[in-house]
């Protein structure tokens, strides 16, 4: 790609755009400097398309695609760029006071470093919302060119994403922390068999982590995996949705862990000290942080203690 860019004149023209990025203007929103057709993610959906057209081989194909965006930086071309008023996109959650005392994480560093509120939540949004329409677009012509090769009816698509965006909620950009923005992301997988069916559109609430894909897809095409793992497969929950396979999920960063269930959100930072809880149910915004509390301390040591039974089970394996 960046070879080809190069052949048109473009690479230094896409680097100098990059690093106008940076520093004070991390969250400056443009449209990118490449055409585009030559935008990275419209190379990652042509190429996708282009194997699956060209792919002759009489073994079942398996095909992986990876698009960056929507990420930063915020440079949505045109004309997915103008797509979204400004005026639509809703305001970004505010961030919660602070505890001045007790325990603290990754999290506290991040609203450290943050220099405040992001001013332009509403353009980084509608930039963001624009680079989404623009991979949908992509993924639309890489189902197109399934269909085209009669396959659409024995093909199974898995979509999700590594992470989310906080895109100004609680005056943060980018990732790296346990905050729903950040952390709750899709999973949407079509199976054939189950169209038309009562299950069609079913939304599962059981909790899962994003390593369950592996397991899930090797289960579908009826393979085996012959080395250790620790994810779950889902397939299961293709015949009945109201099987459980995990009783909570876990993510881990910088040393931290979090745990999530139906119910709550604990995080513990490096040293193992709870700092945030949060009831999930009663403030989905995860506003009112619980440590400290009285009557939060069975929920916090039952947590916990989960959490750490699961890290002993997989640690040096």
């Amino acid at each position: 790609m960046t070879a080809r860019w190069e052949s048109l004149g473009l690479l230094e023209v896409f680097r100098k755009d990059i690093k106008e990025r940076v520093g004070k203007n991390k969250t400056l929103v443009r449209p990118s400097p490449l055409p585009l057709a030559e935008y990275y993610d419209v190379y990652v959906g042509q190429q996708a398309r282009n194997y699956l057209h060209n792919y002759k081989r009489p073994q079942p194909w398996f095909c992986w695609v990876s698009f960056a965006g929507p990420h930063e930086p915020w440079d949505t071309p045109e004309p997915y760029a103008s797509i979204y008023r400004l005026d639509d996109m809703p305001e970004p959650v505010k961030r919660p006071r602070v505890r001045d005392h007790g325990p603290k994480g990754e999290l506290d560093q991040k609203f450290a470093e943050s220099p405040g509120r992001i001013g332009n939540a509403r353009e980084l949004r509608a930039s963001y919302a624009g680079k989404v329409t623009l991979i949908d677009d992509q993924i639309g012509q890489i189902l197109k060119e399934i269909e085209t090769r009669g396959e659409w009816d024995r093909t199974i698509i898995l979509f999700t994403s590594d992470h989310g965006e906080m895109n100004g909620d609680y005056d943060l950009i980018h990732k790296s922390n346990f905050l729903n923005p950040a952390v709750r992301i899709p999973l949407i997988v079509r199976k054939p068999e189950l169209k038309g069916s009562s299950l069609a559109g079913k939304i599962i609430e059981s909790p899962i982590e994003l390593f369950d894909a592996g397991p899930t897809l090797t289960d579908f095409a009826g393979a085996k995996i012959s080395y250790t793992h620790f994810a779950q497969s889902l397939a299961s929950l293709f015949q009945d949705p109201n099987i459980e396979r995990r009783q909570f999920a876990i993510s881990e960063f910088a040393l931290e862990m979090m745990y999530l269930d139906r119910d709550w959100k604990l995080m513990l930072n490096r040293d193992g000290e709870p700092y945030r809880l949060f009831d999930v149910k009663k403030d989905p915004h995860e506003m009112d942080d619980l440590i400290g509390q009285k009557q939060s301390e069975a929920v916090i040591a039952e947590l916990k203690s989960k959490l750490l039974d699961r890290r002993k089970q997989t640690e040096n394996v």
